[in-house]
């Protein structure tokens, strides 16, 4: 049978609409859960937070030793040793003249000689009598007077004899020595001063070149800190250093409300007397319960974090905050131990929400 031309047309079209519909691809359904966004969530649990507290301090020496002279009344002849030099212990410092003392001494030396002889003599007069008493020889006065002149005149020679140490000891002082070993800080003495035993130090001297952090802190971050704990000193001059706490005080200022922690350094030529640096104490105080700080959210109504529920699902929680550190911050009230939080608090999660969970890092 001949078909016309619309004829045609219209049986292509039918067959065409056959083809197709038989072909059509079958519609994927979504579920809820495959739809929920991925996020990354941490847990609440115990942790130390590091460099929690801080603290700024003004660098001094350990033990900080003063030299003066012993002698007065002398003239400097030589100084040895500057500022900034390390000395030993017994190492000379200034050497004072010793023209004028040591005149003294040879005078002095020569009295005790004279003494020495005359004390010899009496002696030996006082011998001669010995064994008279009773003969009628001597009378008993002349007898004691001759012991009692040896007596005198030995004591007249010990005191000389007295004198003249003295004098050498003094003399042995005119050389000025560092009583210990350690770092020139300070030098107030020219060749030319008189010597004094009062007024100002010649010298100032870092007992061991050591120099250490004198930082104060709070009553309640003293309680954080403990002897022998490791504390990052950063200095003005932008170097850091490790230092360990060497001494924590007892008592606080009363003025202040503030105590002191001695944080022993190591021996560097950057670390000055004077200067000024800041610690911070790395392991301070026991663990408590805590979160990465991008987990918390802040708002109109104060600082949350999103629970993740069993069902995945987010739901707002208030929580309180505490020190902050390291990258964490402590949470003083909030969901217990265990609970899942989201670690992005930037996360546009609205409550009820459904997520699907991916286990996070602690920082």
């Amino acid at each position: 049978m001949k078909l016309s031309y619309p004829s045609a047309l219209i049986l292509l079209a039918l067959g065409a609409l056959t083809v197709t519909g038989c072909s059509k691809t079958p519609v994927v359904r979504e579920t809820a859960a495959e739809r929920a966004r991925a996020v990354q969530v941490i847990k609440i649990e115990p942790r130390v937070i590091e460099g929690s507290v801080a603290a700024d301090g003004v660098l001094l020496p350990r033990e900080e030793v003063a030299v003066m002279p012993e002698v007065s009344g002398y003239r400097v002849d030589r100084v040895l040793v500057d500022e900034g030099q390390y000395v030993r212990a017994g190492q000379p410092l200034v050497e004072i003249d010793r023209a004028l003392i040591s005149s003294q001494l040879d005078q002095q030396k020569a009295l005790a000689a004279q003494a020495a002889v005359q004390a010899e003599q009496a002696e030996a007069q006082a011998a001669r009598v010995k064994g008279l008493d009773g003969q009628g020889v001597l009378s008993q006065e002349q007898l004691d007077q001759r012991r009692f002149q040896a007596r005198a005149a030995r004591a007249t020679a010990n005191a000389q004899a007295a004198a003249a140490r003295d004098i050498e000891t003094r003399a042995g002082k005119l050389t000025v020595r560092a009583p210990v070993a350690g770092l020139v800080l300070e030098r107030n003495v020219r060749p030319g001063d008189m010597t004094a035993p009062a007024g100002t130090p010649w010298f100032r001297i870092a007992q061991g070149g050591e120099i250490e952090l004198k930082a104060e802190l709070s009553e309640l971050d003293l309680g954080r800190i403990r002897t022998g704990q490791r504390a990052e000193v950063s200095l003005t001059s932008g170097a850091v250093t490790t230092g360990t706490v060497r001494v924590i005080s007892p008592q606080l200022s009363s003025q202040t409300k503030l105590g002191n922690v001695r944080i022993r350094l190591p021996v560097r030529s950057d670390i000055r007397s004077g200067g000024y640096g800041r610690a911070q104490f790395s392991q301070a105080g026991t663990p408590g319960l805590a979160v990465p700080e991008t987990a918390i959210r802040f708002d109109a109504n104060g600082a949350s974090v999103m629970v993740v529920g069993p069902d995945n699902k987010v739901k707002r929680a208030s929580v309180v905050t505490g020190i902050r550190g390291s990258g964490l911050v402590a949470l003083t009230q909030g969901p217990p131990a265990g609970t899942l939080v989201v670690q992005g608090a930037a996360a546009f999660l609205l409550d009820g929400d459904t997520v699907r969970p991916v286990q996070g890092s602690s920082k």
